[in-house]
């Protein structure tokens, strides 16, 4: 082979390189995106309750309120009791527990521009036109009042678009959106001495004295025992007085038998 032939054979292949190079340019999409932040708002909201049960990560609160709410507890959770760091197996019932949480919410205005060169795939003259990119992608665009495409070198409206014209279009999207940031911090206090109960009475109440210790009863004198009683004396019995006889007694049996002498005559007689 003549080193014609291979120089030749060198710039055609030097040539199909730049092509295809140019056409990765060409078919390149760019996208550039940037953020603008507004001013940040602060609002924070405190809660408070008291620990009513604890069992592995679930945990029973009693808010101020009055509502009883569950809440599922990290294992990396920590929280500042009377001063101290505690995690989630320190939490006992009865514990008082403040959650305090901040939250930040900052307004930003994101803008995006995307450019790139396409065909046209559907045309909605003079609003919009819808493009599919060399990357593939389909997007539509809103097509601003005046704008003039450059199509094959020559000046075109909205009106004069076709599917399948070849055109470079930039797209600027802007869009509203929220960054929010939470910050939670725990507080509290250790469970109050739990305050005795006193029982319903059932029965006699009693109430235990504690017995005195040996040196005390020793030192204290005994008292006297008391008298026992005198026993008791049956009375006597009662006896009639001297002045009764038994002369009337005696003057009644006679008045009796002559009161029947005399009626046994009566009846003899008759």
């Amino acid at each position: 082979m003549s080193a014609a032939s291979t120089m030749k054979r060198r710039i055609l292949v030097l040539a199909i390189l730049c092509i295809a190079c140019a056409g990765v340019m060409m078919a390149q999409v760019t996208t550039q995106t940037t953020q603008q932040k507004g001013q940040a708002t602060s609002q924070t909201t405190v809660e408070r309750g008291v620990v009513v049960y604890v069992s592995g990560n679930d945990v029973v609160i009693k808010m101020e309120t009055g509502e009883i709410r569950h809440f599922t507890v990290p294992d990396n959770a920590r929280g500042i009791v009377d001063g101290k760091e505690i995690g989630l197996a320190d939490l006992r019932p009865g514990m008082k527990l403040q959650r305090t949480i901040t939250t930040t919410t900052t307004p930003k205005t994101v803008q995006t521009v995307r450019a790139g060169t396409g065909t046209v795939v559907r045309a909605n003259p003079p609003n919009y036109v819808t493009v599919r990119f060399e990357d593939g992608s389909v997007e539509q665009y809103k097509i601003p009042k005046g704008t003039k495409f450059t199509i094959e070198g020559q000046p075109k409206t909205a009106f004069e678009l076709r599917p399948g014209m070849k055109i470079s279009a930039t797209r600027v999207i802007t869009s509203q959106a929220m960054d929010v940031s939470q910050q939670r911090s725990i507080t509290g206090t250790g469970p109050a001495p739990v305050a005795l109960e006193t029982p319903p009475i059932e029965g006699v109440l009693l109430i235990a004295e504690p017995a005195p210790s040996t040196s005390a009863a020793a030192a204290a004198p005994r008292p006297a025992p008391a008298p026992e009683p005198a026993p008791a004396t049956e009375p006597a019995p009662k006896k009639l007085p001297k002045t009764g006889s038994v002369i009337p007694l005696i003057g009644l049996l006679g008045a009796l038998f002559c009161g029947a002498s005399f009626g046994v005559r009566l009846l003899r007689r008759s």
